[in-house]
């Protein structure tokens, strides 16, 4: 195997913690990655979300058309989730930890513009208050979070927590001996069965020898082990749609938790692809289903806690609001909806 890539931690068959150092300048990649235009652009929105036409009351609703890892999560966490998120497209309001998460990226991002030698964590940190700006004006709802802070106190606070995620990652990662081939890359590819994969990948990495890493970024606290093939999925997700699209197998998965200071990595096979393409068959035949006969079914859990949606969930005495597509009766021996997690 490749020094290059070992070099990015060590290597093993199964999810693993490591401190690893970093890969050599990779190259770019050979060729460029199908998308919507010639040009890769990072969409606004959920790159899996159907768009929908007219504002306010004058929007409809259409069934889904595609799959991202953040909605195929939903899905197995809460089909009904899943309904109001894709379907309904009810609001949400903006949370703390989620917009920091984008305002981190955002940073690290920014970072590769400089040269190698200037990719320091003062440097870094100096762009987190320019990137909240410019969060703001593209998302003018994130301002909420902080109606209620006319002295600027908790927004100092907030940021200054953004700043020691962003120097964590140095802790983690050499940002001069990176040169990243893609950042925020959007990918999409269509499987054989015409199921649409979209995403948007963080960082690729591509080494000399031309083995692909994959990047992710986390602020939160990397899962404990028994966890770690839940959060591996989308990983697995974004390793299938680079096989489809360049038939390469990825040489890694490396998730990087800025949150609690670890990296979790996982050196994929031909066989694990295979396995997660059929996962999303299934996942799909159940939303496609669902979206067909209009029952999608809550699925409790101790993540309900944080959701939005709380009073259209019947199970907190909600209803949902009417269903917007047309139904038909549902199919003997059709799908269940049943727990349907990363295996």
């Amino acid at each position: 195997m490749d020094s290059s890539i070992e070099d990015a931690g060590a290597l093993s068959g199964s999810a693993e913690q490591t401190d690893p150092a970093e890969t050599p300048r990779p190259t770019p990649m050979t060729a460029p990655v199908p998308g919507p235009s010639a040009a890769v652009e990072v969409p606004e929105q959920d790159p899996a979300l159907p768009a929908v036409p007219g504002t306010g009351a004058e929007r409809v609703a259409i069934p889904p058309t595609s799959l991202s890892p953040s909605r195929a999560g939903d899905f197995m966490q809460c089909p009904l989730l899943y309904r109001f998120r894709v379907i309904d497209r009810l609001p949400e309001k903006p949370s703390a930890a989620a917009t920091r998460g984008t305002l981190v990226h955002a940073v690290l991002e920014r970072l590769f513009d400089a040269p190698a030698a200037e990719r320091t964590a003062p440097r870094a940190k100096a762009l987190v208050p320019g990137q909240w700006e410019r969060l703001r004006e593209s998302r003018p709802e994130v301002s909420e979070l902080f109606a209620d802070d006319p002295d600027g106190e908790r927004l100092a606070g907030w940021l200054q927590e953004a700043e020691q995620l962003v120097e964590r990652w140095f802790t983690l990662e050499d940002p001069t001996r990176l040169e990243p081939a893609e950042r925020e890359l959007f990918v999409e590819a269509e499987l054989e069965s015409g199921l649409r994969l979209r995403g948007i990948i963080d960082r690729v990495d591509v080494a000399p020898t031309g083995e692909v890493r994959i990047v992710d970024y986390k602020t939160g606290k990397a899962p404990r082990p028994e966890y770690s093939e839940g959060a591996l999925f989308q990983m697995k997700f974004y390793a299938l749609v680079v096989w489809r699209l360049k038939r390469v197998v990825p040489r890694r998965l490396q998730l990087v938790y800025l949150g609690s200071g670890d990296v979790l990595t996982y050196d994929p096979d031909l066989a694990d692809l295979e396995r997660v393409e059929r996962k999303l068959h299934a996942l799909w035949e159940a939303i496609r289903q669902a979206t067909e006969t209009g029952e999608w079914r809550p699925r409790p859990t101790k993540l309900c806690g944080w959701c939005d949606h709380q009073a259209h969930c019947p199970e907190f005495g909600g209803t949902p609001p009417p269903y917007p597509l047309p139904v038909r009766a549902r199919e003997s021996g059709s799908v269940s909806q049943g727990r349907m997690g990363p295996d």
